[in-house]
C-alpha cells in the first residue's frame, strides 16, 4: 500500500490487468468506483466528493477501473468479464465503505455478492432497473454501433456516450469492448447475499431507474430518489453528496 501522505499510484499483481488506484488518508477506507468513460479523477477528485471524505478523516481509495484512467486499456471484450478481480487487489484486508456509479456501482454489487465480508456499507448510485433486468438489446445494438463508427444524427444517447467515450484520455475501443462484454443481471438469490448496509441513489430521470426493482431485492438497503437529476449529472448532485456522506458517516461537522 502507498504512503498515505503522498497519494502515490498503487497497482494490482498482474502486469497485464494491474489497476490503477490512489490512496489518500490513513483511516476508516472508503473505496470510490467510477463509472463508464470516467476515472477517480474526473468523477470523485474533481467533483470534490472525494476532498470532503479527506476533510472527515477518513481513508480514500480511488480506483480506476480496467479500461479507464491510469489502468491498462486492452481492445478485448474477454479481459473485462470479471471486473471486480482488480478492486478487491487495490483493497485493505478489512472490509472497507463503497461507492460506485454506473459501472462502478455495478462492479461493486458484484464484488459485494461474492465477497460480502469485504463491504462494510455499499453506496450506489446510477443503477437500479438496470441492475435485475439487464438492457434493452436492441439500444444496446445501436449503442455499440455508434461507439464503432458514427450515431445517427437522431440518437441523442448514442451520441452523448460517443462524446464521453472521446473525452481526453479515453480510449474509444477500449470502451467498446466494454460494452461489448457479456454480463447478465443480478438474480434475486444473489441479490439477498448482500446483507450490509447499502444505499441506492438515483435521479428520477435516469434511464437505468427507477430505483425500487433493485432496492426492494436488497435486505438491508434504502433508496433515495434524486428529483430532476439524470444519470450523468448524479456524481456532481448535492443530494447525492448528501445522501452518500450521511450513510458513511463523513457528513462536514
Amino acid at each position: 500500500m502507498s504512503d498515505s501522505s503522498t497519494g502515490r499510484a498503487r497497482t494490482g499483481r498482474d502486469d497485464r490487468f494491474r489497476l490503477g488506484a490512489i490512496l489518500v488518508g490513513v483511516e476508516h477506507p472508503v473505496v470510490l468506483v467510477h463509472g463508464w468513460g470516467g476515472s477517480y479523477e474526473s468523477t470523485w477528485r474533481s467533483s470534490g466528493f472525494a476532498d470532503l471524505l479527506e476533510d472527515a478523516g477518513r481513508t480514500v481509495i480511488g480506483v480506476d477501473l480496467l479500461g479507464h484512467g491510469r489502468s491498462p486499456k486492452p481492445h478485448d471484450p474477454a479481459a473485462y468479464a470479471d471486473l471486480t478481480a482488480g478492486v478487491l487487489e487495490a483493497l485493505p484486508a478489512g472490509p472497507v465503505d463503497a461507492v460506485g456509479f454506473s459501472l462502478g456501482a455495478l462492479t461493486l454489487l458484484r464484488l459485494a455478492v461474492d465477497h460480502p465480508d469485504r463491504i462494510h456499507r455499499l453506496v450506489l448510485a446510477g443503477i437500479g432497473r438496470n441492475a435485475v433486468e439487464g438492457t434493452d438489446a436492441q439500444s444496446h445494438r445501436r449503442l455499440v454501433a455508434a461507439l464503432e463508427g458514427e450515431p445517427a444524427d437522431d440518437d441523442n444517447m448514442s451520441r452523448l456516450f460517443v462524446q464521453y467515450a472521446d473525452q481526453p484520455g479515453n480510449d474509444r475501443a477500449a470502451l467498446t469492448a466494454i460494452m461489448k462484454r457479456e454480463r447478465e443481471p443480478f438474480t434475486e438469490s444473489e441479490l439477498g447475499r448482500v446483507t450490509c448496509p447499502t444505499l441506492v441513489v438515483i435521479g428520477d430521470k435516469d434511464f437505468a431507474g427507477p430505483g425500487e426493482p433493485l432496492s426492494t431485492l436488497l435486505p438491508n438497503s434504502r433508496l433515495v430518489t434524486l428529483r430532476g437529476v439524470d444519470h450523468f449529472a448524479t456524481p456532481q448532485d448535492f443530494g447525492f453528496f448528501d445522501a452518500a456522506l450521511e450513510f458513511v458517516g463523513a457528513l462536514p461537522s
